[in-house]
């Protein structure tokens, strides 16, 4: 994961990159958030409903995981948040627990905002209707950072479209079209209206290859910089480190001022 991050372009000279374990803060500032929360909230959050019932039974842990999430934004008193679409509810989760924090303790926490971008969900390649998601059990429904060229190209091409052999983009009609056109988009850099239009005279067959053609380019520099970076264990371990110190000296601060408002100390 901090491999990918780094590939991607996390800069760690500007942010902070580190290990949630490492950091203690975070579990402690989840238990008091989690005296401040309902049962009837937790249950009503959309993943706890659909990862539970994809468990036949759901734990404690992926119950009460939308609480620790709202730790790790509220102890750094984080304003902003980048989150996909399907994280939306679990961050309002966060601004209700700073409002319940603020209104019981005094103002402390402010309420994050999401920040959403154009491509705030991909779809699944073999199922449109759902998110694409590294757990898919489908392996053809998503592509990975380190997919070589010959398994990105084989899955796009593989991928859930429909008949109709024009591409258009109308994502309640024709969502498996239209999220190749987001992919596109997205790794290309340009408007949902230029790859429809790039896409002009072209069968959906042909599209996919220039989607997969498109995706290819984007991905290959990232998963050669994870390669290499992988190769080099021990940077990649004191980077963490340095980083959980850095993390530790905002987040000690914090929670000692919520121990003194909350009445632990």
């Amino acid at each position: 994961m901090a491999a990918s991050l780094l590939a991607c372009g996390i800069n760690p000279e500007t942010s902070i990159l580190f290990q949630q374990s490492q950091v203690s803060e975070h579990a402690e500032l989840s238990w008091i958030l989690g005296c401040l929360t309902s049962m009837p909230r937790l249950r009503h959050l959309p993943q706890w409903k659909m990862k539970s019932k994809q468990k036949n039974e759901g734990s404690v842990g992926l119950y009460t995981y939308p609480v620790l999430q709202a730790a790790d934004i509220l102890l750094y008193k984080s304003t902003h948040v980048p989150v996909g679409e399907d994280q939306v509810q679990h961050l309002e989760l966060a601004q209700d627990l700073a409002r319940i924090f603020n209104n019981t303790y005094g103002d402390f926490f402010p309420e994050p905002r999401a920040l959403l971008s154009s491509t705030r969900k991909v779809k699944s390649l073999r199922d449109p209707s759902s998110k694409m998601s590294k757990s898919d059990p489908q392996k053809m429904a998503t592509v990975n950072l380190t997919d070589s060229p010959d398994d990105i190209v084989l899955k796009i091409r593989r991928s859930v479209t429909d008949f109709t052999s024009e591409v258009t983009f109308d994502p309640e009609v024709r969502p498996g079209v239209s999220n190749l056109v987001l992919i596109h988009a997205a790794v290309a850099g340009c408007t949902v209206e230029e790859a429809v239009g790039w896409a002009k005279g072209l069968n959906t067959g042909k599209y996919k290859q220039l989607v997969a053609d498109a995706v290819v380019q984007r991905l290959t520099p990232i998963r050669e910089e994870i390669e290499r970076l992988r190769g080099d264990r021990g940077h990649l371990e004191r980077l963490l480190a340095h980083g959980a110190q850095r993390a530790r000296e905002l987040a000690a601060p914090v929670l000692k001022e919520v121990h003194h408002r909350v009445g632990f100390c």
